[in-house]
């Protein structure tokens, strides 16, 4: 059963690579071109820094951003080599699964932090809804948004705050707001710039942020690496120089993003659904490197992977330490 689920999420994404075909994609080592698949959102940024400052560029790369509707498709790209891997923001629970379903896929290159300081993680409500805490959307119309990971952490912050056997409908993110605003659903579990976006339009209201650090790893501070960029270990083997150069661009990009936080923002325009008038008022997420990972963020890390292995979603236990990228 639990291969079936895997299976099931994972070829979520065979329409993507159908669309890449479709659009003339070449096998993912064709002349030199990079191609990293992202889902997009926020935490998607140093991608988009690193092609609008022409960092990949400078680095004499040729690179190419390739979108997609989820995490599931990404992950479907790259198990069926069409991609070189994924940007930050990646559901790293999903890249968990490809790894499973796929030994030996890829290693992490970056992964992206968020708590309650780093804003990513929330429960929205409606602006006039009365509800003043998770524990009191019992019985409630609860959306997320899709995938394995995101409905797993929504049930469990549920269960923690007393909701016995919750019910949790998947939505595209994009459509939590407009969801909440008609009444569809009355809380949803999502991520930023969702909540942003809600406050702004008058919309919605952010119930709780920070609820993964919160309630699934035991501290409000915790880092959960939520989402990863990765590359495949394909690339790494055949394109060893080509593979280095890359991921060294991709930490020129991480630090460009944290010395310039705020001009940064603006690179969302174009690779998010994020409008203009909304980039300044974005949370943020942190951004760790391979090698910048301490022993605390690894535990912290390998606890949220060790949810999905006893919730039998991961049918083994996954070593976070072993899949990261080693220079």
């Amino acid at each position: 059963m639990t291969s079936n689920i895997q299976r099931r999420h994972l070829l979520i994404g065979a329409s993507a690579a159908s669309a890449l075909t479709a659009m003339g994609a070449r096998p993912a080592h064709a002349d030199d071109k990079i191609l990293i698949g992202y889902w997009p959102i926020a935490s998607g940024l140093p991608l988009y820094v690193g092609l609008e400052r022409a960092i990949f560029r400078e680095a004499g790369l040729n690179m190419e951003g390739v979108k997609f509707a989820s995490a599931q498709q990404v992950a479907e790209a790259m198990i069926s080599g069409r991609i070189h891997g994924s940007a930050n923001g990646t559901a790293s629970a999903v890249l968990g699964l490809a790894e499973i379903t796929s030994p030996n896929l890829f290693k992490i290159i970056c992964s992206n932090p968020s708590n309650r300081s780093l804003v990513l993680d929330e429960f929205v409500v409606p602006k006039d809804s009365p509800v003043r805490s998770i524990a009191e959307l019992a019985g409630k119309k609860i959306a997320s948004g899709p995938g394995i990971q995101n409905v797993t952490l929504a049930k469990i912050i549920l269960e923690k705050n007393g909701i016995a056997n919750p019910t949790v409908t998947e939505l595209p993110v994009g459509q939590h707001v407009p969801a909440l605003a008609s009444g569809q659903v009355d809380a949803v579990y999502t991520l930023e710039p969702t909540g942003t976006a809600g406050r702004l339009k008058g919309l919605s209201r952010v119930l709780e942020t920070g609820v993964i650090s919160k309630y699934v790893l035991g501290n409000p501070d915790a880092p959960w690496f939520g989402g990863s960029a990765s590359v495949t270990n394909a690339f790494l083997k055949d394109s060893p120089e080509l593979a280095r150069r890359y991921i060294a661009a991709y930490g020129k990009a991480v630090q460009w993003v944290r010395s310039s936080p705020e001009e940064s923002r603006k690179h969302m325009d174009g690779f998010t659904a994020i409008e203009e008038a909304l980039v300044r008022e974005v949370p943020l997420s942190g951004f760790t490197m391979y090698n910048e990972f301490s022993v605390s963020d690894l535990g912290y890390f390998q606890k949220f992977f060790d949810v999905f292995t006893e919730r039998k979603i991961f049918s083994r236990k996954l070593d976070v330490k072993s899949l990261l990228y080693t220079a």
